[in-house]
């Protein structure tokens, strides 16, 4: 500590650029401070510390740690706190630029696997990044001694030095009950689980907190189901659907959307509070929806879309522009080489002629003259053939009573299992379209990407950045995420950026795997290796990631407009 405090005051009122000189670690009293990167400018991207603290000074229990899911939880408190504690820190720090600023990679509603802390038996890491204080482009010495020496440390002793057992204890509770309600979905093959009592709407658009005075969740009777979970003492109840196909239905803004919301965002456990924490899904379910304008390379939508005018290949269909049927049979096959277990889908984002044909567009326009099979012939193979089940919001089509397993009412944000109903009305009033299903799915996509299809050279560098959540820049290329709608944080479009830069820079596309065996392979390495594994940076701050699916990995390369792909035969 006082090798650093010389010198900030050796460097005090030098070049900006003097900051390289503080690099490297130092002891203070409970941890030790690790400086990787200093930025070359107070307005650049701030610089990266790392806060170690060994676990003589602060102990995490082994129990805390005995299985996976309950480390995850434990790092994403202590994130949390960290957070928390430099939000509420009133210390100024002055300067020009990013000066004094403080950040942490800090979690939202859900709880993810980050880099932002890493615990072990040994030690507790905590990345930061920090603006180091400057006076226009000169070092400001004093400034930095008030934030190595006085703000940190404060930070230290208000967040991870002022947890207790009890803070620790909850959140392993929560993480053993989330592993036992997943078995029991597992055991029982349900796609989702919807607790009793939980808060789905959200405070609003830009807010993904519970809205105060909203309508608690009550289960339908005839999919209520009551089990016991750790570390309570009453049974939790709650809606379980099964695998197969669920349409949900109701009028305009009874909660329909909302529901889906919560599902799609079940494939991720949620906090304490949320209001959301018991409502868990298939981890491998993905939301499916239109998406015009997008890029989609040599994918098999033959089960979807055949004989398109000029003759277009629908068995290795590739655009720079897809229309919102040919995106959403696209996104369809895409999901399910990717491993999709379930098919989340809301009509409000998806093409309607994608969706169904009725009997009188299919008396004035002709199978032959429409290369479209809608999704509802469809449907059922999906389910019966590939054991893809799918939660379909539905509100302007009764035709699909005739293939769904369940039909969920919403009225006024209460559920009501109106299956029976709907299968009465569905012999009252049968349909007279003719089904178009003419392709079964027989040959499913398996696909390989070629070598050349990731180029992140811009001039004489190569770079790959995410901007925000929605947005990857590779090389000279733009790579939308906007309607990935189950990417939920920008730190997990980080970490997918950081895999695109690792597979090229190691040519992982050399080795011919299928796009399933690389998406397994990406996995392996994260669950043997961890997230910084791919960055580059060994035993130095990793970066602010956090874990992205296999599905959302898939959706970003499926997206890149410099791909090449081929498929085995």
């Amino acid at each position: 500590m006082k090798d650093l405090q010389q010198k900030l005051r050796q460097i005090d009122g030098k070049s900006y650029k003097g900051y390289k000189d503080i690099q490297g670690s130092y002891g203070f009293q409970s941890y030790s401070l690790a400086i990787d990167y200093v930025q070359g400018d107070p307005f650049a991207a701030p610089s990266k510390i790392r806060i170690v603290v060994p676990s003589n000074q602060y102990k995490i229990a082994n129990e805390w740690m005995e299985t996976s899911t309950r480390l995850t939880y434990i790092e994403d408190l202590v994130a949390r706190h960290v957070g928390r504690a430099i939000h509420q820190d009133r210390t100024v720090v002055k300067g020009s630029g990013k000066s004094g600023a403080i950040s942490i990679d800090a979690p939202g509603q859900e709880i993810l696997e980050r880099t932002a802390v890493s615990i072990n038996e040994k030690q507790t890491e905590i990345c930061l990044s920090i603006g180091l204080p400057a006076n226009g482009r000169r070092i400001n010495g004093k400034e930095a001694e008030k934030l190595f020496l006085q703000v940190i440390p404060s930070i230290m002793k208000t967040s991870l030095f002022k947890m207790r057992e009890n803070d620790f204890e909850a959140v392993c509770q929560l993480a053993d009950q989330h592993d036992a309600i997943r078995a029991k979905m597992k055991e029982k093959g349900w796609i989702s689980f919807v607790a009793d009592d939980s808060i789905l709407p959200r405070e609003s658009g830009i807010s993904n907190k519970p809205m105060k005075r909203a309508v608690p969740f009550q289960s339908p009777e005839a999919n209520r189901v009551s089990f016991t979970i750790p570390h309570r003492d009453e049974p939790i109840t709650g809606m379980a659907l099964n695998k197969g196909i669920v349409l949900i239905v109701g009028g305009g803004y009874h909660g329909k959307s909302t529901l889906l919301k919560a599902i799609e965002r079940g494939v991720y456990p949620h906090i304490i509070g949320d209001g959301r924490e018991y409502v868990l899904t298939d981890p491998d379910a993905v939301k499916v929806r239109a998406e015009d304008g997008r890029q989609v390379t040599s994918v098999n939508i033959s089960p979807f879309i055949n004989h398109l005018p000029h003759g277009e290949d629908t068995i290795r269909f590739s655009t720079e522009n897809a229309s919102g049927s040919t995106s959403q049979a696209a996104n369809v096959m895409e999901a399910i080489e990717a491993g999709a277990s379930s098919l989340l889908i809301d009509e409000d984002t998806s093409a309607t002629n994608f969706m169904i044909r009725d009997a009188r567009m299919q008396e004035l326009v002709a199978k032959d003259k429409e290369p479209i099979t809608p999704f509802i012939d469809q449907i059922k193979q999906l389910r019966d053939q590939l054991s893809v089940s799918t939660i379909l919001v539905m509100g302007g089509s009764g035709d699909y009573f005739d293939a769904v397993d369940d039909v969920i009412m919403l009225d006024q944000y209460l559920p009501y299992n109106v299956t029976d109903q709907a299968k009465a009305i569905a012999e009252k009033y049968p349909f007279h379209r003719d089904e178009e299903a003419v392709n079964q799915f027989k040959s499913m996509p398996n696909r390989h990407f070629l070598p050349g299809s990731l180029d992140s050279r811009k001039g004489k560098k190569s770079k790959v950045q995410a901007k925000g959540r929605t947005l990857i820049l590779m090389g000279r290329s733009e790579i939308s995420l906007h309607y990935v709608e189950q990417l939920v944080s920008g730190s997990q479009t980080r970490m997918i950026a950081e895999v695109l830069h690792h597979l090229e820079q190691r040519n992982w596309l050399k080795e011919q795997r299928s796009f399933k065996e690389l998406l397994d392979a990406i996995e392996d390495q994260l669950d043997q290796k961890g997230l910084a594994s791919f960055t580059g940076f060994k035993d130095q701050h990793p970066g602010d990631l956090a874990r992205p699916r296999r599905h959302e990995i898939a959706a970003t390369l499926n997206r890149l407009r410099t791909s090449k792909v081929d498929q085995f035969s």
